[in-house]
């Protein structure tokens, strides 16, 4: 599936730092993914396709070079920031060269690791499959990731950003479950701070302006939402 925002793996195994990571990186509108360690994080890359790797370089167990490594192995193409106490110029060389796409050392200023993510983002080349997925149709509901354009039976729906994002991944995830978390990751953005019942508001809104086509939006009691594959 295409994710509508672009994704990150945090790889960090301190909780503290590896949480304000996180945070920053979700104020940003990235959908982010957090592990503390290298075999947790080959299992989430055999999974899907990250855009940034955020990576530490003293992990328990295998390393952040080892993970390096495997990236280059498995000819994975995901850019990667790594952020590491390890700040002697032979160790920012060595983590270059070995595959880092930027090199920040600990302590860090946020903005700063903000800063160097959005410019490693900027290299990420488009996807095949973004491309050829920047509109899709289910019935006579047709969403344009694109332009941002949602029509309905030939007629344009005005939808806010929050309830485009909703529809967006949703519709990505046909007949999966996702989880109000799932949906909070897709929506969050700068300034914006959504909660469960955010979300429940959202999808009632979205339902309201999606009229009968709305019940393919099915409530999973004390879990989330989907949109079902075939409508009743």
């Amino acid at each position: 599936m295409v994710n509508l925002d672009p994704s990150i793996l945090v790889v960090e195994d301190e909780t503290e730092i590896r949480e304000l990571m996180a945070l920053h990186l979700l104020r940003q509108g990235y959908k982010v993914t957090e592990c503390e360690s290298v075999s947790a994080a080959i299992e989430h890359l055999g999974k899907k396709k990250y855009d940034v790797i955020v990576l530490d370089w003293m992990l328990p167990g295998l390393s952040g070079m080892d993970l390096l490594g495997f990236l280059k192995d498995k000819e994975i193409d995901s850019r990667v920031v790594m952020v590491t106490a390890k700040a002697e110029p032979v160790d920012i060389v060595q983590g270059l060269e070995s595959g880092a796409d930027d090199y920040l050392t600990k302590p860090f200023d946020p903005a700063i690791l903000m800063a160097r993510v959005r410019a490693v983002m900027r290299r990420v080349p488009k996807r095949d499959d973004e491309a050829s997925s920047e509109e899709m149709q289910i019935g006579p509901l047709s969403i344009n990731f694109r332009t941002y354009d949602v029509t309905l039976h030939n007629e344009k729906l005005h939808l806010t950003p929050s309830e485009f994002k909703l529809l967006g991944i949703m519709i990505q995830n046909q007949g999966r479950v996702l989880t109000r978390d799932n949906l909070i990751e897709n929506i969050q953005g700068e300034g914006v701070n959504v909660i469960g019942r955010t979300i429940d508001t959202h999808v009632f809104g979205l339902r309201k302006k999606l009229g009968s086509w709305g019940d393919r939006i099915e409530t999973i009691r004390g879990v989330g939402y989907r949109v079902k594959t075939e409508p009743n």
